[in-house]
């Protein structure tokens, strides 16, 4: 393989920092969270439509019928995420939802136990406790500051639900498909739910200030486009663990950027919490990829 021309991890690091621009970016918007999630997807659609349209659109013909509806549900999926995320910003700081959000691999550790009878060993259950014990840490607090904070707290585990859904629907079809075409049709349809949501309660699609227009733009390029474009750029000489537990730090990183650019202070409770979350995600993951490589070692000297 040859040597890449730039590191690949400060490719990956570039990543995590555009990622965690994402909920910078929301709170700076005047927009309802609708509107917001609505022109991020729709621009995020717009910028790859030439590529689309160039080298991938024959791959539509690959798309089956069953294909069709697990991209509507996981398009759906991901536009509520959006809208019940962008909403707990209003709410909670960017320090409790972010690391709430980032309980992901447990909701969808719970998903592949209940739908796919997944087995998992007692260290991953374990630690999958430990990273609810660490978001009771984080919703304790915020409870004792707010009862809105901790409302704000379950629309961001509820986001973190609907986008783990998204994913599960989505995996199958992904192996047949290109990422171009595979993102491509789902956050067209993403952007359809969201414009049929805020048509449905009456948002106002225009007259917002130049700075939203800006900040919509900037969501479409920096977070989705470019954070993800550089994370699976990285897959080539990185593996998908080291990736995952990059993507573990975007609370760290959107934490301190809120406290830079919002003066958004955190509060012992969501350090503590916060660390036992990611730590409990952190080690759930790598015994996920310790025990496929087990499994992958008995096939080999089974086969």
């Amino acid at each position: 393989m040859d040597n890449p021309k730039i590191n690949p991890y400060l490719v990956l690091a570039i990543g995590v920092i555009s990622v965690s621009a994402s909920a910078i970016f929301v709170k700076f918007a005047s927009a309802p969270s609708g509107v917001i999630a609505f022109y991020r997807l729709l621009f995020s659609v717009l910028f790859m439509l030439p590529v689309f349209l160039l080298k991938y659109v024959h791959e539509l013909k690959l798309i089956t019928k069953r294909d069709w509806i697990f991209s509507i549900i996981a398009g759906v999926f991901l536009a509520f995420h959006f809208i019940l995320w962008f909403e707990s910003l209003n709410f909670t700081s960017v320090a409790s939802s972010t690391v709430l959000v980032t309980l992901q691999p447990l909701f969808a550790f719970i998903g592949g136990y209940i739908f796919f009878k997944e087995k998992y060993s007692r260290n991953a259950i374990l630690c999958a406790i430990v990273a609810v014990i660490g978001s009771i840490i984080i919703s304790w607090g915020d409870f004792r500051v707010s009862g809105s904070a901790l409302f704000g707290d379950f629309l961001a585990l509820a986001a973190c639900a609907l986008v783990t859904g998204y994913l599960m629907f989505g995996q199958s079809i992904r192996k047949r498909l290109s990422l171009i075409t595979y993102t491509f049709v789902v956050y067209s349809i993403s952007t359809i739910t969201l414009l049929l949501y805020v048509l449905f309660i009456n948002e106002p699609l225009v007259g917002y200030p130049t700075n939203d227009w800006i900040l919509f733009i900037l969501l479409a390029l920096v977070p989705t486009l470019l954070g993800h474009t550089l994370f699976n750029w990285s897959l080539k000489w990185l593996s998908t663990s080291i990736i995952s537990m990059a993507i573990l730090f975007e609370p760290v990183g959107a934490t301190v950027l809120a406290f830079f650019l919002l003066g958004e202070h955190v509060i012992p409770s969501q350090i503590i919490g916060g660390i036992i979350v990611i730590g409990g995600i952190s080690l759930f993951l790598l015994d996920g990829r310790k025990n496929k490589g087990k499994v992958s070692q008995a096939e080999k000297l089974t086969g």
